[in-house]
C-alpha cells in the first residue's frame, strides 16, 4: 500500500525522502524494489513490521516469527534482506544496593546445585525506572529453570513493604520454590522478610558483596526488559508505565522465544507444556538446537495446513 502511494503520480511533487519520511517508510525498501521478486514484498513488509514491534530480536527469533507467518527463508537471505534495509537489533548495553550492616546476611546456596525443575530456585532484586525526571523502583521475582517473570511491583519508593507483596502473590499463584535468592539489599536482608520466607519454609540464599553475577538471570531480565520496551516507549506517567509493563510481562513469558530455552518461552518450560529438557543447555550446540525448533515449527505448520485443508 506504501509503495503504491509512493509511486502514484500525485506524489510528484514531493521529493522521495519527504514522501519515505511523510510515510514513516525506510527508503532502503523502496530502492530494494528492482532487487527482489515480488513474492518478496511480502517478506519485506512482514520483516520491518517484526522490526517495528520488535527491534529488540535478533536474526533467529525473526526467522521464527517469518516461519509462523509462512514464510521459507533462510538464515543468509535474512541477514542479507536485514542488511540492504538497515535495520539493527538494539541490544542491551550496567546499578547499586543499599546493604544494613545491622541486618544478618546469609550464605550463597546455588553453587554447585542443578536446577533441574520449577520452582527450585527463585530469585528478586529490585532496579529503578527514570519517568519524567524521578524513579519509581521495580521490583520482580524470576524462576530460575524457565525464566519465567512469576510476580513484580512498582513503588515510588524503596521500601520494605512492596518485596513482600511481590513475594506474597508468587507463591500465592505458584506455590513456594526451595531456595530464594536475593541480593545483600536491606529491604531483602530485613527481619520482616526473611522472617516472611522463614514462615513459607523457604531456604534463604544471599549473593556475596559485590558479586552481581550470583543473581544473574533477574539482571538480565532488568536489561532486557528496558532496552525491549522501557527505553523505547518513554512513558509519561506510573498509569502508563504499568500498563506497558503488564503488556511487556505478558509477551515475555508467553510470546518471547529464549536461546537458553532452547527457543520455548518461558510459561511453556514452567508448565512443562512440552517433552524439551533444558538443563544444561549451555553445553549444547545453540545452533543446533535452533535448527531442530525451526524444523518441529515447519513439520507443525505443515500438519496444521493439511488438517485445515
Amino acid at each position: 500500500m506504501k509503495l503504491e502511494i509512493l509511486n502514484s503520480e500525485s506524489s510528484d511533487e514531493l521529493s522521495l525522502i519527504k514522501r519515505c519520511n511523510l510515510l514513516s517508510f525506510n527508503r532502503s525498501s523502496y530502492y530494494m524494489k528492482d532487487k527482489v521478486k515480488s513474492d518478496d514484498y511480502k517478506l519485506i513488509s512482514d520483516i520491518e513490521q517484526i522490526y517495528e514491534d520488535k527491534p529488540f530480536y535478533g536474526y533467529r527469533k525473526i526467522l521464527l516469527d517469518l516461519n509462523n507467518l509462512g514464510h521459507d527463508i533462510g538464515k543468509k537471505k535474512l541477514i542479507r534482506i536485514r542488511k540492504e534495509l538497515n535495520l539493527r537489533t538494539i541490544y542491551p548495553s550496567k546499578k547499586t544496593t543499599l546493604i544494613d550492616k545491622e541486618h544478618k546476611k546469609y550464605p550463597y546456596l546455588l553453587l554447585g546445585v542443578e536446577i533441574n525443575k520449577p520452582n527450585k530456585v527463585w530469585s528478586t532484586d529490585i532496579t529503578y525506572i527514570k519517568l519524567k525526571g524521578n524513579y519509581v523502583y521495580f521490583v520482580g521475582i524470576i524462576d530460575w529453570y524457565s525464566r519465567k517473570i512469576l510476580s513484580y511491583r512498582l513503588s515510588n519508593t524503596m521500601d520494605t513493604s512492596f518485596c513482600i507483596e511481590v513475594l506474597d502473590e508468587a507463591v500465592s499463584k505458584y506455590g513456594k520454590p526451595e531456595i530464594f535468592n536475593s541480593d545483600q539489599g536491606s529491604q531483602f536482608t530485613s527481619n520482616k522478610f526473611t522472617s516472611k520466607l522463614f514462615d513459607y519454609g523457604i531456604k534463604i540464599s544471599m549473593d556475596g558483596k559485590g558479586r552481581w553475577a550470583d543473581n544473574i538471570y533477574i539482571e538480565r531480565f532488568f536489561r532486557t526488559l528496558k532496552y525491549e520496551n522501557i527505553f523505547l516507549k518513554k512513558y509519561e506517567n506510573m498509569l502508563e508505565l504499568k500498563s506497558g509493563i503488564d503488556k511487556y510481562i505478558d509477551f515475555y513469558n508467553t510470546n518471547r522465544y529464549h536461546s537458553a530455552l532452547a527457543y520455548q518461552v518461558p510459561d511453556d518450560v514452567y508448565f512443562q507444556r512440552n517433552n524439551i529438557q533444558v538443563d544444561n543447555l549451555c553445553k549444547l550446540d545453540k545452533e543446533l538446537i535452533f535448527k531442530i525448533v525451526l524444523c518441529q515449527n515447519i513439520i507443525f505448520s505443515e500438519a496444521l495446513k493439511s488438517y485445515v485443508a
